[in-house]
């Protein structure tokens, strides 16, 4: 389960195989911790109902693998590649984590614009009747 503040890998997975789009960054925790808010996106827990991922979208049913950040580094399935695009504000804290100096340019993308998500605006959804 991940924490509030916890450094944090998303991958998505739907239609991606093992090469989707991936993330470094932090993000929001529901209280139950079942929602992670994270660029944008409310990704809840599947209860081991996905195929490939352990959340999905609210907004889009997409799949989604949520985890901790790996020490060793190895966050991408083995099987995957393409660059893990990593948010500005914690490449320092990711190279403390992993005991690095600097970034392998070649393994992880600097970016500037994964937002931070407020939770509160996923509520109605999340609160639908069925």
């Amino acid at each position: 389960m991940v924490s509030k503040g916890q450094l944090i890998y998303v991958e998505h997975k739907t239609g991606q195989d093992d090469s989707g789009r991936a993330w470094i960054g932090r993000a929001n925790v529901s209280k139950s911790g079942r929602t992670v808010y994270f660029n944008g996106h409310a990704l809840k827990r599947s209860g081991g109902q996905g195929s490939a991922g352990n959340h999905y979208c609210l907004e889009t049913g997409d799949e989604y693998w949520v985890s901790g950040v790996k020490q060793n580094g190895e966050d991408r399935h083995w099987a995957g590649h393409g660059p893990v695009m990593i948010d500005a504000r914690v490449v320092e804290d990711y190279l403390e984590f992993r005991g690095l100096s600097q970034l392998d340019e070649r393994a992880f993308q600097v970016v500037h614009d994964i937002e931070d998500t407020d939770g509160s605006r996923f509520h109605e959804i999340e609160n639908e009747p069925l």
